[in-house]
C-alpha cells in the first residue's frame, strides 16, 4: 500500500522526524562528519518542505533518495579537500552516546566502525552510496537504481565491485566486545610497562597505524606498517609523555576504544580493527576539530 504524503506543516515535520535517524545514518556513513551529516539532513528537510504535494508517493523513499543524492554531491566536493588534507584522513569519531540511537531495524545491524568508514574512502561517491544502501540499509536494487538514476543491472555490478573491495580489507570473523576490550587493556599495559616485546606480540605482523592530525596536531604523515615499526613508533612517540598520559576505555562508533588524555586533556581517540587475537590496524584521531564534540563526562564506563 502506498503511503500518502502528509499535508500541513505539523504533519510534514512529524513525518520527517520519523525517518531522521535513518537519514542521519546514511549521511554520516557517506561523509564521515557529524556537521556534514547534520547539514545534509537539514537540506533534505528543506527540500521536503518545498516539494509539491503530489510529487511524493512514499515519504521514506523520497527522503532517502534526496539525502543520498545530496551526500553524493557533497562527497564529490570533499574529494578535492581530502586530496589536500595533511596526512591520512579518518572519520570524525562518534563517542558513546554521540551516535544517534538505533531503531529496531537496519540501524541495529549497521556497521559504523572507524575501520569500516576508512575502507569506504576507497570507493567513488556512487559506489559508496550503492554499497551502503544495499549492504547496510537493506535497500533493494530497484530502489538503488531509482536513487542513482541507473539500471538495476548496473547497480548490481556497482555493489558487487564495492563489496569485493571492502570485504578484502575486513576481518572475516565476528569479534566479541570482550576480546576487543582485552586487547585494548593489554595494549595499554604494554605501553605503560614500556615493554616493546609485549606490544609486538599483540600486533599482527602486517599491522598498520593510521594517525589523523589534519595538520593541526602532531601525527605521522603516512601510515606506519609492520609490527616492529608500529611498536617502535608508539614507544618513541609516547615515551616522553608517559608520566602525563591517562588512557580511558570508551565506545567509539559502537565499538570498544580508547581515549588518550595528556594532563587531563583529550589528545587522541583510538579505535582498532582486530581478528580477536591480534590487533590488525590502529586508527588514531588527533585532529582537535574532530575531537571537539567528544564529551568524556558522558561515558558510562
Amino acid at each position: 500500500m502506498e503511503t500518502q504524503r502528509p499535508t500541513g506543516a505539523h504533519d510534514l515535520r512529524l513525518a520527517f522526524e520519523q525517518y531522521r535517524r535513518r537519514l542521519w545514518g546514511v549521511a554520516y556513513r557517506m561523509l564521515g562528519s557529524r556537521a556534514d551529516a547534520d547539514d545534509m539532513v537539514q537540506e533534505a528537510y528543506l527540500r521536503w518542505d518545498r516539494a509539491p504535494r503530489g510529487e511524493i508517493r512514499t515519504p521514506e523513499a523520497w527522503l532517502v533518495t534526496a539525502t543520498t543524492r545530496l551526500c553524493i554531491d557533497r562527497l564529490r566536493e570533499l574529494r578535492t579537500e581530502r586530496e589536500a588534507y595533511v596526512g591520512p584522513w579518518l572519520p570524525e569519531p562518534l563517542v558513546s552516546d554521540a551516535a544517534p540511537p538505533a531503531d529496531q531495524a537496519a540501524e541495529l545491524a549497521s556497521d559504523l566502525s572507524v575501520a569500516f568508514l576508512a575502507l569506504l574512502e576507497r570507493l567513488a561517491p556512487e559506489e559508496r552510496a550503492a554499497f551502503l544502501l544495499h549492504e547496510v540499509f537493506e535497500s533493494d536494487y530497484a530502489e538503488i537504481a531509482q536513487i542513482l538514476g541507473k539500471s538495476e543491472v548496473a547497480c548490481r555490478q556497482i555493489v558487487s565491485r564495492a563489496r569485493t573491495r571492502v570485504r578484502a580489507g575486513r576481518p572475516r570473523v565476528q569479534v566479541s566486545e570482550a576480546a576487543r576490550r582485552r586487547l585494548l587493556e593489554e595494549f595499554v599495559q604494554a605501553i605503560r610497562a614500556r615493554d616493546k616485546t609485549a606490544l609486538v606480540a599483540l600486533l599482527a605482523e602486517d599491522v598498520t597505524w593510521t594517525a589523523d592530525g589534519g595538520g593541526k596536531a602532531k601525527a605521522a604523515l603516512k601510515v606506519v606498517h609492520g609490527a616492529d615499526r608500529v611498536a617502535q613508533f608508539v614507544m618513541g612517540v609516547l615515551r616522553r609523555y608517559l608520566d602525563r598520559i591517562d588512557f580511558a576505555p570508551i565506545v567509539v562508533n559502537n565499538e570498544p576504544g580508547l581515549a588518550m588524555l595528556v594532563d587531563g586533556t583529550l589528545f587522541s581517540v583510538l579505535s582498532i580493527r582486530t581478528d580477536g587475537v591480534r590487533i590488525l590496524d590502529v586508527f588514531s584521531i588527533l585532529n582537535p576539530e574532530k575531537l571537539s564534540a567528544v564529551n568524556l563526562e558522558k561515558q558510562e564506563r
